[in-house]
């Protein structure tokens, strides 16, 4: 054998013992790890209410009605004339988080969002605050006639939830 010759090291009982050691290991701790991964799916009374329906015929104009929805509250509200006005009548370039009342409220005089406050999770009173729509007396947030920040420590606007107009008289969110 020549001097500079290499030899490739011979493969022993105990490097497949290392392997299988370290491969049993490794499905051992996915196994114990795949309940507590699992536990953070939502439950099964959550995914059950993933969507709803609501009957918006008893709303009356000016009247607002809260449903839950995911374990959270639902604002509905049933917009005046004067709401819808107010609404886009505030200039963009005033607002927190820029957001036009069409893209918010698709039909004008239905506003549909999630009632708690951006800041810290609270909820909002309705028809309170400087702008006629909501008011978080946690910490002061202020709220339009369309759910936009217009005052106080919120950063963003009432979360809008996807939802469809089934008939016109029935809205399904989720």
């Amino acid at each position: 054998m020549a001097e500079h010759e290499l030899v490739a090291p011979e493969e022993t009982r105990r490097d497949f013992l290392y392997v299988a050691t370290g491969a049993v290991a490794a499905v051992g701790a996915a196994h114990a790890a795949w309940p507590f991964i699992d536990q953070m799916n939502p439950a099964a009374d959550v995914l059950a209410l993933s969507s709803i329906e609501v009957d918006l015929s008893p709303i009356e104009p000016g009247q607002q009605i809260t449903v839950k929805w995911r374990a959270k509250p639902v604002f509905i509200r049933h917009r005046t004339e004067a709401d819808i006005a107010e609404a886009r009548a505030a200039p963009l370039d005033d607002l927190k988080d820029p957001e036009a009342d069409e893209e918010r409220a698709p039909r004008p005089e239905w506003l549909i969002m999630v009632g708690v406050c951006t800041h810290l999770g609270c909820i909002p009173l309705a028809d309170q605050g400087e702008f006629g729509g909501w008011f978080c007396p946690c910490h002061g947030s202020h709220y339009d006639t369309s759910g936009r920040i217009r005052k106080g420590p919120a950063p963003e606007n009432l979360t809008v939830p996807d939802y469809v107009f089934v008939d016109d008289t029935t809205v399904a969110i989720g």
